[in-house]
């Protein structure tokens, strides 16, 4: 089994002249990457980077973000992931938890300077800043590459761990979950044979590369098979549409909102995107009739669902060639081959099919476990290997499974087991409703009952969207109260934080 830059190294000898990356003016053949990757390799080696230790990149989607990457894991050292919505605080407590020793970064994304945000910060391991992208010298990142020795082997083993993606931490601080490169390559070479992808694709990574899906189910799921990678750092639906056309995109992952947004630009019709042929995405609940627009609308021959999380290498399950619209955006497909698949009770019982549960999984993507937290790992993998991962769902007599919620968001009212994400989607139909997260708040008589926190497009007060709730679902689902949000407390992902709103 090879490891990640392993994948580039195959590649290189492969198709030495075929195009690995397009970003901009930028173009990168697999042999000028795989030059690019070892000189930075050695840039890095001179900082006194080794195998096993932490380097960082907090940094948008851009080619230098693959080249530094790359080039770290050659060394043996372990990727640490910052996302890009980080404030300095927020960036700080990574790189101290991680330990990490090296940051790429870049100053004037959207106006931002990364580096300074970290000033007065207490980071006593890392050695150095380097700048991936400078808008005052655009020479920044070759400088540091340039005048130093190649290295020439790759210093990692399947085995090794490649990466450290920190969940999101809706519930609590950010955890830092533990893959190695063996685990990646076999869930990407696992995934990329599902939906089709081939070396002759090109491939327009859509998310951001600090997640999973920009990451592994981006240029990684690239390399695997040879694929062009076309790094976007912003969406534009303009934009893109111009680059579908122009540089014959043929794959494109994203949320449900990125193709909404597709079919809604009024020049839609003005492009020809015709090279798109596949699409992978992935929500709790995907509208059918997207998926049918996307397919009828936006011209593309196959469209995947999926769902995993950063605990189990990105994927658990996808659909798969030929499913219909319907089970598409119903579901989120079978489990990855090779990996098992339990829906149990809260006693980690089977439960019959159909039935919610919480899905637990058990396979060659379950992570290695949390860094520096055994306690944590100990509550989320079991003894026999399976991860629990708090999501609720069913599963179907042919395998295919539906996540419905959060176990920790389940809120329990009366005996009766209440989904907030059901109750949001249901709320969300109202129109004088723009966003509305649902939590359990105690109850002397019910135990637990459900509050509902909103924010309105349109005059609207409680009793009023209570009485709306009496008339449209059953009883016990019904918020007890309602509290009103200029704007609901998000994440740097974009999550909810609701342990914020019950506080």
């Amino acid at each position: 089994m090879t490891t990640i830059p392993g994948l580039l190294f195959r590649q290189a000898e492969k198709r030495p002249d075929a195009l690995a990356i397009q970003d901009g003016e930028a173009t990168y053949s697999f042999s000028r990457l795989k030059s690019d990757v070892q000189r930075t390799a050695g840039a890095m080696q001179a900082k006194g980077i080794s195998k096993g230790d932490k380097f960082a990149i907090w940094a948008p989607n851009c080619a230098e973000w693959i080249v530094a990457a790359l080039a770290g894991q050659m060394l043996g050292a372990i990727l640490v992931t910052l996302n890009t919505r980080y404030k300095g605080m927020e960036a700080a407590d990574i790189l101290r938890r991680s330990q990490s020793k090296l940051l790429f970064t870049v100053k004037g994304f959207l106006g931002h300077d990364y580096p300074s945000m970290l000033d007065g910060q207490a980071l006593p391991e890392l050695k150095d800043i380097v700048l991936l992208k400078d808008n005052q010298n655009t020479d920044a990142f070759e400088e540091f590459i340039n005048n130093n020795d190649i290295v020439s082997e790759i210093n990692a083993d399947a085995d090794d761990v490649s990466d450290i993606i920190f969940t999101s931490g809706t519930t609590g601080a950010p955890k830092g979950a533990m893959t190695t490169h063996g685990q990646n390559v076999k869930v990407f070479e696992a995934f990329t044979s599902a939906i089709g992808m081939n070396g002759d694709d090109r491939y327009l990574v859509v998310n951001p590369f600090f997640h999973s899906f920009g990451y592994k189910a981006g240029w990684l799921a690239c390399l695997v098979v040879g694929a062009a990678i076309f790094p976007l750092a912003v969406f534009d639906p303009k934009a893109v549409l111009i680059q579908i056309e122009t540089d014959k995109i043929s794959v494109m992952p994203g949320a449900p909102t990125i193709f909404q947004a597709l079919l809604a630009h009024p020049d839609l019709g003005e492009h020809d995107i015709s090279s798109l042929r596949v699409a992978t995405t992935g929500a709790t609940t995907i509208p059918v009739d997207l998926i049918c627009a996307m397919s009828e609308d936006l011209g593309i021959d196959d469209v995947y669902s999926a769902y995993g999380l950063t605990e189990s290498s990105g994927v658990v399950s996808l659909c798969r060639k030929g499913d219909d619209f319907a089970t598409i955006a119903t579901t989120c497909g079978r489990p990855l081959p090779g990996t098992e698949l339990r829906i149990v009770d809260d006693e980690g019982k089977n439960v019959p099919s159909g039935e919610q549960g919480e899905i637990w999984v058990r396979g060659f993507n379950v992570m290695q476990g949390y860094l520096d937290n055994p306690s944590a790992t100990a509550e989320t993998i079991t003894s026999d290997g399976w991860l629990k991962t708090g999501d609720i769902g069913t599963q179907d007599l042919n395998g295919y499974i539906k996540v419905t919620d959060r176990k920790k968001d389940m809120v329990i009212v009366g005996g009766f087991n209440c989904y907030p994400a059901e109750l949001e989607k249901m709320l969300l139909q109202h129109d004088n409703i723009a966003d509305v997260a649902v939590v359990g708040i105690a109850d002397e008589r019910l135990g637990e009952v459900t509050q509902a926190h909103i924010v309105k497009t349109g005059a609207l007060d409680a009793d009023a969207i209570i009485k709306w709730c009496r008339d449209n679902m059953a009883n016990y689902k019904v918020p007890r109260s309602i509290i009103f949000h200029d704007s609901l407390p998000r994440n740097a992902s974009g999550k909810v934080m609701k342990f914020m709103l019950k506080a």
